[in-house]
């Protein structure tokens, strides 16, 4: 049986139908006991878009267990920033804490069981504000727990509590000070990494980037909160591609990474972020894209070498 959650659900959804199915049966899988179902509106100018809609507005809602169901479905598209934003807003109004999908990110089931047990146990700890089922680590484990923190909030498939997401901040007003601030160079004390995300956030601010999350990014580091990573990748992003709203490039890094089980949670002994794993993250798949193509490069190297290594021990036993 699979694990079954005590939590409410938030399940963000638009027009792809395929995904949709697919992230609603673990969800099913899950059986908790409230979900939340947020659309944003179909896009006037896109013919057929509307029938895709309701269609997947269809597929969240046929729920056959025992379950409390609210829906949010816009008649007209706001866009990813204030549809998404304000649907997370209308789920903690109801909830105290609880969990997020979007309907391209596909748990594993331990996914649920890790975000219940981690929102219970730091329900009071005003350090951590996210839970999350991404990892991007390549295998390479930190530490001798379960998970590690991060500032790294990746939210494909995250968790969080009221007392968090209610600082969220969609206009970010505090980044022109900030950004000036001694706060924010130690916080982000590497000058690449610092460069990176001062344009990112220079660029929200200014509203030319029609998204929440980076908004959640620096809400987050703004009031130092961190985020506990699972030391195995319990999402994947299966939404890469021509129909994505952002995520367009089927080839990406994070594109269907492979999912495994967490089996039983072992808590690290103190809430202190990995700054060795951080700093994996930026350099594999937050920063330049020259830092990326080393990345993939030492990937493909360490691959090539592998392969010639299983070789010659069977040359040997010949």
């Amino acid at each position: 049986m699979e694990y079954e959650l005590s939590k409410g659900v938030l399940f963000l959804i638009f027009n792809r139908p395929h995904t949709t199915q697919r992230v609603f049966e673990a969800i099913r899988q899950a059986r908790p006991p409230r979900l939340y179902v947020a659309a944003d509106g179909p896009r006037e100018n896109q013919e057929g878009e509307a029938e895709k809609v309701a269609e997947v507005r269809r597929i969240a809602t046929q729920v056959d267990w025992p379950c409390e169901v609210k829906t949010l479905f816009r008649e007209k598209n706001l866009g990813c920033k204030v549809a998404v934003s304000s649907a997370i807003s209308w789920f903690f109004e109801h909830e105290e804490q609880g969990i997020i999908l979007e309907d391209d990110c596909l748990p594993h089931p331990d996914f649920f069981k890790f975000c219940e047990e981690l929102l219970n146990y730091y329900a009071d700890d005003s350090r951590v504000w996210v839970i999350t089922g991404n990892n991007f680590q390549d295998g390479q484990v930190r530490g001798d727990s379960s998970y590690y923190f991060s500032k790294y909030n990746h939210c494909w498939g995250w968790a969080s509590w009221r007392r968090a997401w209610e600082k969220y901040e969609v206009d970010i007003s505090f980044w022109p000070d900030w950004k000036r601030s001694t706060d924010w160079r130690k916080k982000v004390p590497n000058s690449v990494e610092r460069k990176y995300w001062k344009k990112v956030f220079d660029q929200v601010y200014l509203g030319k980037i029609n998204t929440w999350d980076y908004q959640w990014t620096a809400t987050v580091w703004y009031y130092g909160g961190l985020t506990a990573i699972p030391n195995v990748n319990l999402v994947s992003n299966i939404g890469f591609g021509a129909d994505a709203t952002h995520t367009t490039a089927v080839n990406d890094l994070h594109a269907n990474l492979p999912v495994f089980p967490l089996g039983e949670i072992r808590h690290p002994k103190e809430v202190i972020v990995d700054v060795d794993a951080d700093r994996y993250t930026f350099n594999g798949y937050c920063g330049s894209k020259y830092m990326r193509f080393l990345n993939a490069l030492f990937k493909l190297l360490e691959r090539v070498i592998k392969k010639f290594q299983n070789l010659i021990k069977r040359l040997g036993k010949v």
